[in-house]
């Protein structure tokens, strides 16, 4: 993904104060992050989308820390929930409680009823219990004894997994994974940006107290409800919208994928190309917009054939392929 840092001034009709504050957020989460610009820019992405985000990297690579640097810059209300195989659905959705005193029912609303959801380590429950986010990420509401309960707006889902560790834990089916717009993956991190982390706790930095590291609530529900109204005013023109129709087509033909990207998976990329062109200054999408975030929002809608992944082969390396192929609009 590219790193939206510059602004082409002169070309946007969107609030400029709403564009400056989510940019803001990369400046406090730096604070208690180091690096990741990229995952920074795909969860900013994530909120102007409303779509959900998967972060999946190794343990220690600030997955956890990320997110929760992300929360205390916005003034939005969030929760943590530390997946484990014995978590239920209703300690994530809620669930009715009989009140002695009235003789009654009533519902205890779960740590979903909030504007950030972070889910550490989702895959360490069974399906049953992932299976319980699939109505709360798609149809913002969930259902309890069979009456539907909606969720606050704005409603993100960060979750985060380890990719190394398969012991005591439970994939992701295709029908979660899909619900997620983006997957960012984590890497590890640059040696500069080691010794900048190690200097930082030298001198006392405290991952569980980011208040004492500075980071500070930047934008609010105003700002990024202004930025939602820019982005749907962004052009595409009929040429980007059928780039990015013959890239998802590209999927479903390639044969090293039994699973390629849906309509779904279209919209979603039209959906990030639209907020990324926006961030960088920009009231139209163009050819580069759709390249830059093609990974993250297709990686885990695709499905490599056994025999291409032990040769090697990677759902990135597939789509970056197909990018090298599929024609570009002039």
């Amino acid at each position: 993904m590219m790193d939206p840092t510059t602004d082409n001034a002169g070309n946007t009709g969107a609030p400029a104060d709403a564009r400056a504050s989510l940019e803001a957020l990369r400046a406090e989460i730096a604070k208690a992050v180091v690096g990741q610009d990229s995952a920074v820019t795909g969860l900013v992405v994530a909120l102007l989308c409303r779509g959900h985000v998967l972060l999946e990297g190794v343990p220690g690579v600030a997955k956890t820390l990320l997110v929760r640097a992300l929360a205390a810059t916005l003034e939005l209300d969030t929760k943590r929930v530390q997946f484990t195989p014995d978590l239920m659905p209703s300690d994530i959705t809620g669930s009715l409680v009989y009140d002695t005193r009235t003789a009654e029912f009533s519902f205890q609303p779960g740590p979903v009823f909030t504007n950030l959801l972070l889910a550490d380590e989702i895959n360490r429950t069974p399906p049953k219990t992932q299976s319980s986010l699939l109505e709360a990420m798609e149809e913002r509401q969930v259902t309890v004894d069979g009456t539907p309960r909606l969720l606050p707006d704005p409603f993100l889902v960060a979750a985060t997994q380890n990719p190394v560790e398969y012991e005591g834990t439970y994939p992701l089916p295709e029908a979660q994974l899909d619900r997620f717009l983006l997957k960012l993956t984590i890497p590890l991190p640059s040696r500069q940006d080691e010794i900048d982390v190690l200097t930082r706790h030298a001198e006392g930095f405290n991952p569980r107290d980011l208040r004492a590291a500075g980071v500070r609530p930047v934008a609010g529900p105003a700002q990024l409800e202004a930025a939602r109204a820019a982005v749907a005013k962004t052009t595409v023109s009929p040429e980007i919208t059928a780039y990015v129709v013959d890239i998802c087509r590209a999927t479903r033909e390639s044969p090293s994928l039994t699973l390629g990207v849906s309509p779904r998976g279209a919209t979603a990329l039209l959906a990030t190309s639209r907020a990324w062109a926006w961030l960088t200054g920009r009231d139209y999408v163009i050819p580069d917009d759709v390249k830059a975030l093609a990974l993250p929002t297709l990686r885990h809608r695709v499905q490599l054939r056994p025999e291409a992944e032990m040769e090697g082969v990677t759902a990135d390396s597939v789509i970056n392929a197909i990018l090298a192929h599929v024609p570009v609009p002039r």
